[in-house]
């Protein structure tokens, strides 16, 4: 199995993952938005699997600095391009697997992500 991890090197979440993976043996690739890119193409589909609702992370800093129309106003098209000018507003991390995508980090749900 081929596990790609998305997200940003220095969130907490991300290295709290990271360990887990590491600690159960779980091999993974880190791909990192700020360093490897996002693109449009990967961008759309991890959305379409998951969902810009539960993509855009409503609780971070990088929400809070947006404008109060731009977060007024947030459809589908306006979190791709959020999304994309601005990636550390992706929840983090979305796991894939190759065969499924996890987003965000809980040792319950990465146990039993990983022994079904």
């Amino acid at each position: 199995m081929s596990v790609v991890m998305y997200g940003i090197k220095n969130c907490d979440t991300i290295k709290k993952a990271r360990k887990w993976l590491d600690a159960n043996g779980v091999e993974f690739v880190f791909h990192d938005y700020r360093k490897d890119g996002l693109t449009n193409e990967l961008l759309n589909t991890l959305e379409s699997s998951l969902g810009w609702e539960a993509m855009v992370n409503k609780r971070g800093t990088t929400w809070r600095k947006l404008p109060d129309e731009t977060k007024d106003s947030m459809d589908k098209a306006l979190a791709v391009q959020t999304m994309l000018d601005n990636p550390a507003i992706i929840k983090r991390p979305i796991l894939d697997t190759g065969k499924a995508l996890e987003l965000g980090f809980s040792d319950t749900t990465y146990q039993q992500f990983f022994t079904s």
